[in-house]
């Protein structure tokens, strides 16, 4: 039951449409088409006569081909994502172009159902550009930046993101009108397409998915600076999402006022997938080890002198005392 209700609420137009259909067959109705059909309700625009049962007939295949074009459009989308050998990008490319088709297709099929004269159009051509042209500029800006997006293949899905604000991101869907993106707390933003054209986008994974970590250390001035060189770097030797290729480095920075800075470089296969776990792997080694060799991490310290100031009293008392 629950199946039935879910259908009856998802296609509820078309089965009023086939319910008006149906009816139309029925002799008692007969005299009520005719009448919608007739001359007192009917006009002409461009040679096409229009008349009431002319507008419910074409709402009927507008619903009928609207709901076939969009099963035949998710079938098809079904069976483009089933081709693996393809790329993402490739497959979204594909699925784009094959729901252009089918709709299209749609359209000039219910055209010629109706009998309209394509030529005829054109009479609206000059509303419908101003409208394009004013209301729906953006809409049409952002359908556009979306195929430019799929055939130049700068962003696909799957790739990590760097917005202009600093959010980092993960692009889950490219659609006609707006990217799906997912940030790190899993919050899906939808992004219009002509934002990721016109603004600055870093595309952290756009010829590969190598990703670059660091972590700065500060060691006591006491310490054996060959040997914390050594740690640094066996520590991200040993971990086992550390690439071996680039290796990873280490550098002595700076000589700063209370530690020794040293900062390590390393570089993970996958940058989706993040860096902060292999960060705080990695702490956790270098504080064992450190542990291990006697090295010290320093914490800010300062020196306070107190210097005694003569009793205010005594320093009074000698200023009011009489001289002889």
């Amino acid at each position: 039951m629950k199946k039935i209700s879910l259908f009856i609420k998802k296609n509820f137009l078309l089965l009023l449409a086939l319910l008006i259909f149906a009816s139309s067959f029925s002799p008692e109705l007969q005299p009520v088409y005719h009448f919608l059909d007739s001359d007192q309700l009917a006009f002409n625009i461009g040679g096409t006569r229009i008349s009431i049962y002319f507008l419910m007939k074409g709402l009927f295949l507008v619903v009928l081909l609207v709901w076939g074009a969009r099963w035949v459009s998710d079938f098809g989308e079904k069976k483009i994502k089933d081709f693996l050998n393809l790329k993402v990008s490739d497959r979204a490319l594909l699925i784009k172009g094959f729901q252009l088709f089918v709709y299209a297709a749609a359209t000039l099929l219910g055209l010629e159902l109706l009998g309209i004269n394509i030529t005829t159009l054109t009479v609206f051509g000059g509303a419908i550009g101003v409208g394009v042209g004013f209301g729906l500029q953006r809409i049409t800006a952002s359908f556009i930046s979306g195929l430019i997006l799929l055939f130049e293949k700068t962003i696909s899905e799957g790739d990590l993101l760097e917005l202009e604000g600093g959010m980092l991101v993960i692009v889950k869907r490219i659609s006609a009108r707006y990217t799906l993106v997912e940030s790190f707390e899993k919050r899906e933003i939808m992004i219009p397409n002509e934002e990721l054209i016109t603004h600055r986008i870093s595309n952290w994974t756009f010829s590969n998915r190598l990703g670059r970590g660091e972590i700065q250390v500060g060691v006591a001035y006491e310490s054996d600076l060959e040997r914390v060189n050594q740690i640094l770097l066996q520590a991200a030797r040993e971990h086992p999402l550390v690439l071996k290729d680039p290796a990873p480095t280490c550098f002595l920075i700076d000589f700063s006022e209370n530690a020794i800075q040293f900062r390590l470089y390393f570089w993970i296969e996958n940058m989706v997938e993040g860096t902060l776990r292999v960060k705080s792997d990695l702490l956790f080694a270098l504080d064992k080890k450190f542990s291990e060799h006697g090295i010290k991490i320093p914490f800010p310290q300062r020196d306070i002198r107190l210097i005694s100031l003569p009793s205010l009293d005594n320093s009074f008392a000698t200023e009011q005392k009489p001289k002889s």
